[in-house]
């Protein structure tokens, strides 16, 4: 059983006994401290903050008891209920909210949740806050006011349909062009909150045929949750069977989008922003961002628009920070997240699939042949386990010092650059293990370089 504290909020395993776990006393230790914090960053006497949980198990039992200490401590809660992370981040500026408690463990699988933070601008806190809010944890002291400044609740089932509004009123989401090509669609929503809103999203942007697989929102997974190859033969063939034009499949919180093309294959999870991006870059060139294990094939787009590609340290919060800083026109991660900054600074899947229809639609060709139309880029993601006592700085210098004649980013961790391909090594903060991804234009090439790198790690 696990808990994880960090910057960016709190996540664990349900069940077990308090600081091993996600229990009872540590989500309400932790929401206690966060309405602290939002009570001093908004210098108000009584806040106000949105929540909104994906469909899990434990969701119901997690709102409630941050819910519950939120007007404990005198914060006014906006709850959406069942929602995805995009919808309460645009939820959050929507209702001139505080900040923002979404309740979803994300990927992981149902025995997890976890609760992430929001600030005022419906984005993820930053490292220094999420610094501030450790700081208040371990302190402990929370003041919670008396009876007649206790928080209220309000009920707010209206922001599916805003989003999915705001979406579909987007200047490059073309529906007349998507309704004419009349697209026959399969969905896989894992039995989560992707479930209702992504078939309504795709009904609102012209699609009549649409294939629904998984859309119950239970919370009981049909596969394990994460939106990679492995997890998705169920909606691979069933695109096949039913000759579906295209599947969309989103994970439990719907800020990561995969599809799979007509011929029932993967379209590939670092191609969803690769192909959005490309469109977006046609009718608007400018420059865009993605985090340092993300494909190469972004910058190879962007030069050939005339923009400048910048590369972020891992996290949504870093690519974000840096989008602004270099007035991005689009960006996001390689795991299938786009982030569109005319809508909001946020992973939306929702954002993903009104671009990637428009972009197909527009183009006239089936999904398989846009695909084909990228540069092909292959990457391998490895890992080596060392023994408790390595010391993971040291080593990482010493590889960082053997390829000194190379392009070398450490913005976070190692990032080498060689001619055609690219590794990037990342430790982990919590276990003696450095992760390895790399990639080069085969399956084969991109194994072998990672393979050479943990070979090295080993020797050292």
């Amino acid at each position: 059983m696990t808990l994880i504290k960090s910057i960016s909020g709190i996540r664990g395993t349900i069940g077990g006994r308090p600081g091993d776990n996600l229990t009872p006393p540590d989500i309400i230790k932790f929401t206690s401290a966060f309405a602290e914090w939002v009570r001093h960053q908004s210098g108000k006497d009584r806040p106000k903050i949105v929540t909104g949980r994906d469909a899990r198990v434990s969701g119901e039992m997690v709102s409630q008891l941050v819910n519950g200490t939120l007007m404990a401590s005198g914060i006014d809660v906006i709850d959406l209920g069942l929602a995805t992370t995009p919808t309460v981040e645009i939820a959050v500026t929507g209702e001139m909210a505080d900040g923002g408690i979404i309740l979803t463990a994300s990927h992981n699988p149902g025995h997890w949740n976890a609760l992430k933070l929001l600030n005022a601008r419906g984005e993820f806190i930053s490292a220094t806050d999420g610094n501030e809010l450790l700081n208040i944890i371990g302190k402990g002291e929370f003041n919670f006011p008396d009876v007649s400044r206790i928080g209220s609740i309000t009920r707010n089932s209206s922001y599916n349909e805003k989003h999915i509004n705001q979406v579909a009123g987007l200047k490059l989401v073309d529906i007349g062009a998507i309704r004419k090509r009349n697209y026959r669609i399969a969905v896989d929503c894992v039995n989560s909150v992707g479930g209702h809103i992504i078939p309504e999203l795709l009904e609102k942007l012209g699609v009549q045929d649409i294939i629904k697989l998984n859309c119950d929102p239970t919370g009981i997974f049909a596969h394990d949750p994460e939106p990679l190859p492995a997890n998705l033969a169920d909606i691979c063939r069933l695109v096949k069977k039913e000759r579906a034009d295209l599947a969309f499949i989103v994970d439990p919180d719907v800020d990561r989008l995969a599809i799979a093309t007509e011929k029932g294959e993967m379209f590939g999870e670092e191609y969803t922003l690769v192909a959005v991006a490309d469109y977006m870059l046609k009718h608007n060139p400018g420059n865009t961002v993605s985090n340092l294990s993300s494909s190469k094939a972004l910058k190879d787009i962007t030069e050939g628009y005339g923009g400048e590609y910048f590369a972020s340290a891992v996290g949504e919060v870093n690519v974000v920070e840096v989008m602004k800083k270099h007035h991005a026109v689009i960006g996001g991660e390689g795991n299938g997240g786009v982030i569109y900054p005319e809508l909001h600074y946020g992973r939306d899947a929702l954002v993903g699939i009104a671009l990637f229809l428009s972009h197909l639609a527009r183009e006239g060709m089936t999904c398989s042949m846009l695909r084909a139309s990228y540069p092909d880029y292959y990457i391998s993601k490895q890992k080596i386990q060392l023994d408790a006592t390595a010391d993971m700085d040291a080593l990482m210098n010493r590889i960082k010092s053997e390829y000194a004649g190379h392009q070398v980013n450490c913005t976070d961790g190692i990032r080498i650059d060689f001619e055609k391909e690219w590794v990037h090594l990342r430790k982990s903060n919590t276990e003696p293990i450095i992760r390895v991804i790399a990639e080069s234009y085969s399956k084969d090439k991109a194994d072998e370089l990672a393979g050479k790198i943990l070979e090295k790690i080993r020797r050292i």
